[in-house]
């Protein structure tokens, strides 16, 4: 699919299934993907709005040439490292799709792990709960709270007022009307005195930035070069903003609230000292679906 090989395209088109088995191997030569046929009928949907199905079916209809640039321009740009999420805009949590752009950190599945923990662990609460999400990101944790319990009243805070404005469009786009966002350094939005009186929460969460500054650089290149660091970035041992929440907590959760947060693999051993320390009990550490302890979570004493 090179200038270079124009006098062959002449001879023979560039159908839908040439195009999937000539990408295909170009990821896989290149060690761009560890799903290369996946990611380019991805692609390959996209600029041809058709699902996988539809390509099967149409297999054999040629590309027109605006149809081959556009999905030359997506290929380049994923040879390049950019993460497929981007290109299409759009990730899959907790069986919704929700829109990512190079604004917010990428949802992954080990998240869901925190969404899990968080209903499991306020199950008796689900018809009134006041939840908090703690670096929201994209919303993904936030909104997905507030769809599978419509009846609480969640609210996600973060720093970025970019990831926000992701957030927003996507409780809105999901429907989730009764979630709401602020710009604020973790609890900032709520401590004036006024604002504290009133922010009492049931369930905290938080996903926060969790990487040590050492292991940035060894990171795949499509989450280092491309993903937004300062979702990253946890300071040199990853915890610097764990310790704040653990330690600011207390003073926004009723008695009997559940604290959730997602944690690097390897971290459990020195998070639950912090819950210990910060006077919770119940402390409970839940793997993800590697085997790894992705959140802990605690009871407020």
């Amino acid at each position: 699919m090179t200038t270079s090989s124009a006098e062959a395209d002449r001879e023979e088109p560039w159908t839908i299934r040439r195009v999937i088995t000539w990408a295909t191997e170009d990821f896989r030569k290149r060690g761009v993907s560890t799903a290369p046929r996946l990611e380019v009928e991805l692609l390959l949907g996209i600029v041809l709005k058709l699902d996988r199905v539809g390509l099967i079916i149409d297999a054999d209809r040629p590309l027109a040439k605006e149809e081959l640039a556009r999905y030359r321009a997506l290929h380049t740009r994923r040879r390049g490292g950019e993460p497929v999420a981007y290109l299409t805009g759009a990730r899959e949590f907790y069986g919704r799709m929700f829109r990512v752009d190079a604004r917010v950190l990428i949802p992954r599945p080990d998240t869901e792990v925190l969404v899990e923990v968080a209903l499991a662990r306020t199950r008796a609460l689900y018809l009134s709960a006041q939840v908090l999400d703690l670096c929201t990101g994209s919303g993904c944790v936030a909104t997905t709270l507030a769809r599978e319990r419509p009846t609480t009243r969640v609210v996600g805070t973060d720093i970025s007022p970019d990831a926000l404005a992701v957030a927003r469009e996507n409780a809105l786009r999901l429907g989730a009307v009764n979630v709401g966002f602020l710009r604020g350094d973790l609890f900032e939005p709520f401590n004036q005195p006024r604002a504290r009186a009133r922010a009492r929460f049931d369930l905290i969460t938080s996903n926060p930035p969790y990487i040590p500054e050492g292991e940035i650089a060894s990171l795949p290149v499509d989450v280092r070069a491309f993903e937004p660091g300062l979702a990253l970035k946890g300071g040199a041992d990853g915890l610097v903003l764990v310790r704040r929440i653990v330690a600011e907590a207390s003073a926004f959760l009723d008695v009997g609230g559940v604290l959730a947060i997602e944690i690097g693999a390897g971290q459990a051993p020195d998070v639950r000292p912090l819950f210990e320390r910060a006077g919770f009990r119940d402390i409970e550490s839940t793997r993800d679906l590697g085997g790894h302890e992705r959140v802990v979570s605690g009871v407020r004493g």
